[in-house]
């Protein structure tokens, strides 16, 4: 058998764009899965009744739904129920964030109940109201106290991108694949997708290891 490794170098802009890609995907569904879980946690804990069963519907359906599943649903069933046609870009970032939101939310929860209940109680005596003593007592404890599960999020979500690469969004794995099947390098190309994606992510569990030593919650 035959290697050509200068595929990849030939295609080394298509690859480090589709990394690009990759990344922001990475950071968009966080930026809206981080806020979004802190909503849906404070919802299932605080809220009306009827507001905490759909929250909590919400929660359960994600999280036990397949990721793929969720891709596939968004972007071939939403534009026909609701009218609504949204770009490869759109659709999976929006699958990506209803499914992390989901699990982000939990993480938030556990957080959240993880606190004393006394300190709500104290800050309320002192003249707060309940959400400034959950803004201002409760929640940063709980980030610091989750952050090392957030991380793990990230890492896992890095990863979890590549399965937008079925609705064509143009991210690492997708190129990959196309750059495959246009050369017909199956080895080279599927090796070179594997050693960026352990370059980065690498780097990425040895700092969730450093946030898990340096944010352990002994209590």
């Amino acid at each position: 058998m035959i290697f050509d490794w200068s595929v990849v170098g030939a295609h080394r802009d298509a690859l480090v764009a589709a990394t690009g890609m990759t990344v922001l995907l990475t950071v968009a569904t966080m930026a809206i899965a981080v806020p979004c879980g802190i909503v849906v946690a404070g919802l299932r804990l605080y809220a009306w009744a009827p507001v905490r069963t759909l929250a909590t519907a919400y929660v359960e359906l994600f999280r036990n739904l397949p990721l793929i599943l969720v891709v596939y649903w968004a972007f071939y069933v939403l534009p026909i129920s609701t009218g609504v046609g949204l770009s490869p870009f759109a659709t999976g970032l929006a699958a990506l964030a209803l499914n992390v939101t989901a699990y982000n939310a939990e993480t938030f929860r556990a957080g959240i109940n993880s606190i004393r209940r006394g300190q709500v109680e104290a800050a309320m005596a002192l003249g707060m109201s309940r959400v400034q003593a959950l803004r201002r007592i409760v929640l940063p404890q709980a980030v610091r106290r989750v952050l090392p599960v957030l991380a793990s999020t990230w890492v896992s979500l890095f990863k979890d991108t590549s399965l937008v690469s079925v609705i064509a969004v143009s991210e690492l794995a997708y190129v990959a694949m196309q750059i495959r099947a246009q050369s017909f390098r199956v080895l080279e190309m599927l090796t070179a997708m594997a050693a960026i994606y352990w370059l980065l992510g690498y780097p990425q569990a040895k700092l969730v290891d450093w946030i898990q030593r340096r944010y352990a919650v002994t209590e």
